[in-house]
């Protein structure tokens, strides 16, 4: 059977990933705490986090907003009806993995725990492993040379 006809998981693991990268930020930081800049490089990285945080929002608000539009599935375990490319999937293939990458950097540079820059990179590595690639096969074959031109001109993360 091909992957796009597979039936779906029901657990959506790249929310998982992330809610996870998050529980083990703040356990890794209660146990084994990283150093932090001091004032006033902390005050610089307090104000990047709060930009990181309103990015992570207005992207995952437009993506959602861009893929209800299309009437697709924004499920990572459904089936895709459409090749979504416009909005914020003109920049980058995976705006909302991208945003919850930008919540775990936000937090991070806001509360001052390391850990959870540490897990961005970690989580963002997982999910394109785990779901990013199993998806892409999926549209390339759903999709074909549609696809494979998109692909070929905007980034998978940014």
């Amino acid at each position: 059977m091909s992957e796009a006809g597979k039936k779906p998981s029901i657990i959506p693991l790249p929310p998982l990933i992330f809610m996870a990268g998050i529980a083990v930020s703040l356990i890794l930081h209660a146990f084994y705490p990283l150093p932090w800049f001091n004032s006033p490089f902390s005050d610089i990285l307090v104000g990047a986090g709060w930009l990181c945080l309103l990015g992570f929002a207005a992207l995952f608000y437009t993506a959602v907003r861009t893929m209800m539009r299309a009437k697709t599935t924004i499920n990572p375990n459904g089936t895709p009806d459409h090749l979504v490319i416009s909005g914020p999937f003109s920049i980058t293939r995976n705006p909302i993995y991208l945003a919850d990458a930008l919540l775990l950097i936000g937090v991070g540079l806001v509360s001052g725990i390391a850990w959870f820059l540490v897990l961005a990179i970690v989580c963002a590595f997982i999910t394109q492993k785990v779901a990013i690639e199993r998806e892409e096969r999926i549209l390339l074959e759903k999709f074909g040379k549609r696809f494979h031109d998109y692909s070929k001109r905007v980034r998978r993360w940014i």
